[in-house]
């Protein structure tokens, strides 16, 4: 498997800090690549509990205290990105945790189509061309041949501004009622599978890493390709562990209800909680090689994954499987352009922001 990519990377100015030597999580310097500056690295063994000013929370950067916010009882939601207050559920993976969200099941019956690209039926797999079929699995295999299909012959193509972002929009006016990956209609207003399903900018970036990881190993990419029996579950191990080792949500805020004693010490009760996803996911002490993506790994987790009747987690799911699929299908010899390399931005969400590739 190949090494972290991080590890090739120039060495970075360190992060700035705060009193007492704690990095500043937002401070210049720092949120560029948190990874690259060992950041979340200093975080887990020298300040396992400290509180950000800039954040306004206590940080959790351990992997045994942040499962411990997002699962225990003695934390609650956080009033952020619209999560409502109280006891709500806690994000994870590419789910937001609102009440209001639905469950959006694979095998569910998928809306009828309002709009559809004029090259769809010739693009998209016979099986899948003229129905959609149930569920919003044959719909989202579909846009993302239509997608693969019209960058395949060109010598160059960006695969995060002219695949990764259209996918997920595709996909998100499916659970509104379409299925064109073109519509720009916006979500319906009020609760429903679109509530959670609607943030399609986390499902890009996590894509995008997702695309980025499998891109950079040709075996693995060889073993999809070839298809067989284990090829699906290939696919679905290497996003689980996508969402572990680059999580496009690398934090998220929780209040205690009450004093709760993590490893580094006691958090007050009624103070705002900064889980760091990012740090968690390549801890140590729980993950052997954290830095490595490794689909095969003994020591995977679920909990990055998100909870599976989430429609942002199917979703997220079937793009990312139904997108290399499409992506191989059209382009079996697609690689990285001549001399670039893939590389992510961002401490509070995360992912890459070009991936330039020769799709012939």
């Amino acid at each position: 498997m190949p090494a972290d990519r991080s590890e090739a990377l120039p060495t970075a100015r360190r992060p700035h800090r705060l009193a007492g030597g704690q990095p500043g999580l937002l401070e210049p310097g720092a949120s560029t690549d948190p990874y690259r500056l060992r950041l979340y690295r200093i975080l887990r063994t020298d300040f396992p509990l400290g509180h950000d000013p800039g954040l306004g929370a206590w940080l959790l950067s351990r992997y045994e205290d942040v499962v411990l916010a997002l699962t225990d009882p003695r934390f609650t939601g956080y009033p952020h990105d619209g999560a409502p207050r109280g006891p709500v559920p806690a994000p994870l993976g590419l789910c937001r945790g609102s009440l209001v969200c639905t469950p959006l099941p694979e095998a569910g019956t998928a809306p009828a189509a309002t709009h559809a690209p004029t090259d769809a039926a010739a693009s998209a797999p016979a099986d899948t061309a003229a129905d959609p079929g149930p569920g919003p699995a044959p719909a989202v295999e579909r846009a993302a041949y239509v997608l693969a299909r019209r960058i395949a012959g060109r010598d160059r193509a960006d695969l995060v501004g002219e695949f990764c972002r259209w996918l997920p929009a595709g996909a998100d006016a499916v659970a509104a009622g379409l299925s064109s990956p073109d519509s720009s209609a916006p979500a319906r207003p009020g609760g429903g599978a679109d509530d959670c399903a609607r943030q399609t900018g986390l499902r890009e970036r996590a894509l995008a890493s997702f695309l980025a990881n499998m891109l950079d190993d040709p075996d693995l990419l060889a073993a999809v390709a070839g298809g067989g029996t284990g090829a699906g579950m290939l696919l679905h191990r290497a996003w689980a562990e996508t969402l572990r080792r680059d999580p496009p949500v690398q934090i998220v805020l929780r209040r205690t209800r009450t004093e709760v004693r993590v490893s580094g010490g006691t958090l007050p009760a009624g103070e705002a909680v900064a889980c760091l996803i990012g740090a968690a996911g390549r801890d140590p002490a729980r993950f052997t090689a954290p830095d490595r993506f490794d689909p095969l790994r003994a020591d995977a987790d679920p909990l990055f994954s998100g909870p599976a009747g989430c429609p942002a987690a199917l979703l997220g799911r079937l793009e990312a499987e139904h997108g290399l699929r499409a992506l191989l299908a059209a382009m079996p010899r697609i690689r990285w352009a001549e001399g670039f390399r893939p590389t992510s931005s961002g401490v509070l969400t995360r992912g890459p922001r070009t991936l330039l590739v020769r799709p012939s």
